[in-house]
């Protein structure tokens, strides 16, 4: 139950964070300059972290 959680949680923010850096893109400037390489590390990570959690979970059931 704990890890089904998770994984919405860490969905939700993958989502966020995406949204975030489509909205900062289209805005432009020096602000998407600034952030537009971190969003992206920042979302890759979080997918990363989601994938290796629904590794576990198809790995720790019987």
């Amino acid at each position: 139950m704990f890890a089904g959680s998770l994984m919405i949680l860490l969905l939700f923010a993958v989502v966020a964070v995406l949204v975030a850096g489509v909205v900062l893109m289209g805005i432009g400037g020096k602000t998407n300059e600034k952030y537009a390489n971190k969003l992206m590390i920042a979302r890759v990570s979080l997918q990363g972290l989601a994938i290796l959690l629904l590794v576990l979970m198809f790995a720790g059931r019987k």
